[in-house]
């Protein structure tokens, strides 16, 4: 990736409070229209992290440089570029929706028209609520709203902390469509930090893992977790001949195997998978389905606990 793709470049990173090292040393780097996971426990260090991007406050030292710029030299023109949602977004609750987004964009100083707030509302699938008040809004619609607020100076890089906080599985759902439609369909490059790990695994290219203010692990999300053990279930019509089998065969003797039913899970490599079934065929097992069951949970867990 060329230095000019680079939205966004934090370089070793420090932040103390006192004697206590918040951030020790992170450095990372956010690509034109990626969509960057930004991964750890609480207490991690992703707020703060965020906030100092943010210039929300600032850092003991290390470099924060974003579309190629000093943040500190450059600071009012930068945060014109971003919009961001640091944890949940507010909002007059006894004003309608599209009342609430022409006040911030009054508020902002830009010259935003009413054509670009109903393009947003629709966007954000808000159309036909926009006249209700916020105050009967579920937390789901708030947060959508929210996106829609943050794109109302049709911002570069969009900053997102732990969005789907507190949503329902269709809120979730609906955040996530949205964060890959702003990827997709506006070019949009986002940070995202989020417990829900799984999601970040669906909408994710590249991530980085903090834990303790420390960076444990960054890079494209498929290249890391392709290099981790994974659990294949395969569902089949002679689990106790394919776990005899599997115990003969000297590349697989030594593998976690599990039996579940008709499905037998198997601790292995993801290159491992059409050599097993290919092993199942010759022997004559019929095999219906082939699951891999790795996710990005199981190896956050596995660097933040070692």
């Amino acid at each position: 990736m060329s230095e000019t793709n680079k939205i966004v470049e934090v370089k070793n990173l420090v932040k103390n409070y006192g004697s206590f090292c918040a951030i020790e040393n992170v450095s990372f780097d956010v690509h034109q229209n990626d969509v960057f996971g930004f991964l750890g426990p609480n207490g991690a260090g992703k707020s703060t992290t965020i906030r100092t991007i943010l210039s929300l406050i600032s850092s003991t030292s290390g470099e924060v440089n974003l579309f190629g710029l000093p943040l500190n030299e450059n600071r009012n023109f930068i945060l014109s570029k971003i919009g961001c949602i640091v944890e949940k977004p507010d909002f007059y609750k006894y004003l309608s929706a599209q009342k609430n987004l022409e006040l911030f964009a009054r508020i902002s100083g830009k010259s935003i028209t009413k054509s670009r707030i109903n393009e947003l509302i629709d966007f954000v699938g808000l159309s036909g609520r926009e006249k209700d008040k916020v105050s009967g809004f579920s937390h789901g619609m708030k947060q959508r709203l929210g996106i829609a607020q943050t794109l109302l100076h049709d911002p570069e890089l969009i900053i997102l902390d732990e969005p789907t906080t507190g949503l329902d599985p269709q809120g979730i759902i609906d955040v996530r469509n949205l964060i890959l439609q702003l990827k997709n369909e506006k070019n949009k490059t986002i940070i995202i930090s989020s417990h829900i790990l799984s999601e970040i695994e669906l909408i994710a290219n590249r991530m980085i893992i903090i834990n303790k203010g420390k960076t444990i692990v960054q890079g494209d999300v498929a290249d890391l977790l392709n290099h981790q053990e994974i659990i294949v279930q395969f569902k089949l019509d002679n689990v106790p001949k394919a776990i005899q089998i599997l115990k003969q065969h000297s590349d697989y003797a030594k593998c976690e195997i599990k039996q579940e039913d008709t499905n037998l899970l198997i601790h292995t490599s993801l290159e491992s998978i059409s050599a097993i079934n290919n092993l199942f065929c010759e022997n004559k097992i019929g095999v219906s389905g082939i699951e891999t069951k790795r996710k990005l949970e199981d190896y956050f867990l596995k660097l933040v606990n070692n």
